[in-house]
């Protein structure tokens, strides 16, 4: 690989230092002059018709206005890809949360007072919570004629299971999950210079802005949105909740107004992860190799469709894992139900079907009698490979090399001592993630690259910081290419009105997508820049002219030089460029064959676990992670990420349950919704694998979701070769072990 000077180094954190002195603001730090409060008003029932009595509640000490569907100024709607949700609900109520109305009032206080007296006259009607039973012809409708909202397949050849050795079937059920991010929802709004402004914590700035345009009847160019700091995201802040609401109380009211959620209502207000029933086939020839595997997938999309159909795609496209396989078939629906709104969450699909196919080909394996291993490197993905859409992997598939690193790593792990009083086991899982939005879509990102008064460079991107280290990434990538400090790098990625669009902090795409855009603009920039200081200096070409810590040189005669800020001060309209970058994907057919991602990213993963037979407790104690990034831009924020994306992993495998009964989340607190802690976490030693990719920014790839795929399957294989007992279901809890394991051995 090239030797860079800025990208491969553990630079701090851009934003570490104010993160850790509190000097980082988010919305609930923010308190206006003249401030109003307000409170939402949910639905307690998951279906149903209603009527609102508001008068006495508005009658109330300090309330200022109660806003229901007939105060919305422009359309009553919003949503990611269909516009199924309601600022208000005017029509019937889908779900428990549901929002009803909004009381705004000169304090806190006085608002939830008020709440509690507006009276709500249900009429309930007949719920659908199973997914399978939405599908009924006279099941209750969520929206429309159908409940199914994507009806998806993929064939590539011809699956013919007469003609395997062995052929192993199981069905897989993953639950519906929180994200759990500690930042709970808040935003505030405000006029200012006759333009709404709009603070909040979200994941895409640009689009808030357009979903507000649409439901106030305003044209974008009339309102800012402003990005504060970020408590974490994972997926839950890309579909809107208490943003309009504020919003559309500032424009009526011209007022500033403030809506801050709790741990409970946060619960209710936003999306999950979709639960998802996976049916697989696989089957191999004697010698291991997989020739045909067959998947059913239906997800529980829930009382919305938020990203229904994109993740559906992913996972339908991901079920066959990291693996080459000749013939396969997938069929694949997501359907309405009365259930919790599901949409994107860490691996966005990827992260479920990994579940099933990792389990399946350790079966497999068993079958076949031949090691987790070997089975793995019979059919894993390498260049020149295709995957279950066709698409030829032609670089950047180190996949061997996480697997190979994992085998030598778990082979000391297995010689150290156990605990005789314990079930001990070992499990491996690997998985594969595309990046992007994907299929064609055009995935767009954007940045204004400038040098200022001072001689620093200034980058002008849309991206957000939602605590994954994208600022310190893309001050990185300036700093390359500059050859400076990342110190010398101010990035602006906060405020609508600065900064051009350069789409959702999802889908693992910032650090290839809005890095290759921040590498082409610095890359005009310099261009430009060496342009005018060959000028300046009198020069007959730029060649030998460097660039190092806001100063241009001539590199056979160093005293020849120009600062950035004498450039500066002559040529400041000339001194910015524009980057643009735009990822190459391509639309399925019918059969979803094609190049739905690129690139993709792999991993590896080797753990231990120790079981008590007694209680059922199960505790992961040690463990491996071989992490595919391309090219690390900053190795700790990767290695910060490998341990954040386990641990989600393993609340996935063995704590989380939200408890839904009949469409109603029980357990919507930290004290019952149980997530891992510092405690839980094993010794895990992590190892970057890098290979660089050929059209990433210095060969870099995102990892921010693929770094959860693969720590709930190697977990579950591990619990496997512990107590010989294969658990399909999530959470595998103390008494859901206990069940299994003691009907065994009774």
């Amino acid at each position: 690989m090239d030797k860079l000077n800025i990208v491969g180094k553990s630079s701090f954190r851009v934003d570490g230092i104010d993160k850790i002195s509190g000097r980082s603001i988010y919305p609930q730090d923010i308190k206006l002059k003249e401030m109003f409060h307000a409170v939402t008003l949910r639905s307690t029932v998951p279906h149903a018709t209603f009527t609102l009595n508001t008068e006495k509640a508005s009658k109330m000490s300090g309330v200022v206005k109660i806003f229901t569907a007939h105060d919305v100024t422009g359309k009553n709607e919003h949503g990611v890809l269909f516009k199924d949700h309601q600022v208000f609900m005017d029509r019937k109520i889908n779900r428990i949360g549901d929002p009803l109305a909004l009381v705004v009032a000169e304090t806190l206080k006085e608002a939830k007072v008020a709440m509690k007296e507006i009276e709500v006259l249900y009429n309930e009607l007949p719920g659908v919570f199973c997914p399978l039973e939405a599908m009924n012809e006279d099941a209750p409708k969520i929206h429309g004629d159908s409940n199914i909202i994507a009806n998806m397949k993929l064939e590539k050849g011809t699956v013919d299971f007469s003609k395997c050795d062995v052929v192993v079937e199981n069905t897989f059920k993953v639950p519906m999950v929180e994200h759990a991010f500690l930042q709970p929802e808040s935003a505030v709004s405000y006029i200012e210079d006759d333009k709404l402004v709009v603070i909040s914590s979200t994941q895409y700035p640009h689009w808030d802005r357009f979903e507000l345009s649409l439901a106030l009847g305003l044209k974008e160019e009339n309102i800012k949105v402003l990005n504060a700091a970020v408590g974490g995201a994972f997926g839950g802040r890309e579909d809107i909740t208490s943003q309009i609401h504020v919003a559309l109380a500032t424009k009526t009211l011209k007022k500033p107004v403030k809506i801050t959620y709790g741990r409970e209502e946060s619960f209710l207000a936003h999306s999950k992860r979709h639960p998802m029933t996976i049916r697989m086939k696989i089957g191999a020839l004697k010698d291991g190799k997989i020739t045909a595997m067959k998947n059913e997938i239906l997800a529980d999309s829930g009382a919305y469709a938020s990203w229904a159909p994109s993740v559906l795609r992913k996972a339908m496209t991901h079920s066959t894992g990291p693996y080459e396989i000749e013939n396969v078939k997938v069929n694949a629906k997501s359907v309405y139900t009365n259930n919790p709104f599901t949409g994107a969450m860490r691996g966005f699909g990827a992260t479920q079907v990994a579940v099933g196919y990792e389990q399946i080909i350790d079966q497999l394996a068993e079958e076949l009698g031949i090691s987790t291993y070997e089975i793995r490197e019979k059919n894993i993905l390498r260049i020149g490979s295709k995957t279950g859409t066709s698409q030829t992997m032609y670089n950047s598939v180190p996949v061997d090399r996480c697997l190979e690193a994992v085998k030598k790593e778990m082979e000391i792990i297995k010689k150290k001592p156990v605990n005789k009083d314990m079930l001990t086991g070992y499990g491996i899982a690997l998985s594969i993630y595309g990046t992007g939005y994907g299929n064609g879509f055009p995935d767009v990102s954007s940045n204004i690259a400038k040098i200022n008064s001072d001689g620093k460079i200034e980058i002008f991107s849309g991206f957000t910081e939602v605590g994954q280290g994208a600022k310190t990434v893309m001050a990185q990538i300036a700093s390359e290419v500059f050859n400076t400090s990342s110190s010398n790098i101010i990035i602006n990625c906060e405020d609508t009105d600065k900064v051009p669009d350069s789409g959702t902090a999802a889908a693992s795409r910032q650090t290839y997508n809005t890095g290759n855009a921040v590498k082409k603009s610095c890359e005009k920039l310099k261009d430009i820049i060496l342009n005018l200081a060959q000028k300046e200096l009198g020069l007959n070409n730029n060649i030998g002219l460097e660039v190092k810590d806001e100063l241009v040189y001539l590199r056979t005669l160093p005293s020849m030089e120009i600062t950035f800020k004498d450039l500066f001060s002559k040529y400041k309209d000339e001194l910015s460029s524009k980057g643009k970058f735009v990822a190459q994907t391509t639309q399925m057919d019918d059969l979803s064959q094609g190049a739905p991602y690129w690139p993709y990213g792999f991993n590896a993963l080797g753990v231990k676990v120790e079981i008590d037979p007694a209680t059922g407790r199960i505790n992961v104690v040690d463990g491996v992670f071989a992490q595919d990034v391309g090219r690390a831009i900053n190795p700790r924020l990767v290695e910060g990420q490998m341990d954040g994306g386990f641990v989600m992993g393993l609340g996935y495998a063995l704590y989380e349950d939200i408890n839904l009964v009949d469409g109603e989340i029980k357990n919507r607190k930290f004290s019952s919704y149980i997530i891992p802690t510092a405690k839980d976490m094993p010794t895990l030693k992590k190892i970057i694998i890098e290979d660089p990719e050929e059209t990433g920014p210095f060969g870099a790839k995102g990892i921010g979701e693929s770094v959860t795929i693969p720590a709930a399957p190697a977990i579950l294989n591990a619990i496997y070769d512990a107590s010989k007992v294969r658990f399909t279901k999530l959470p595998v809890t103390p008494i859901e072990f206990m069940k299994k394991f003691g009907n065994k051995y009774d």
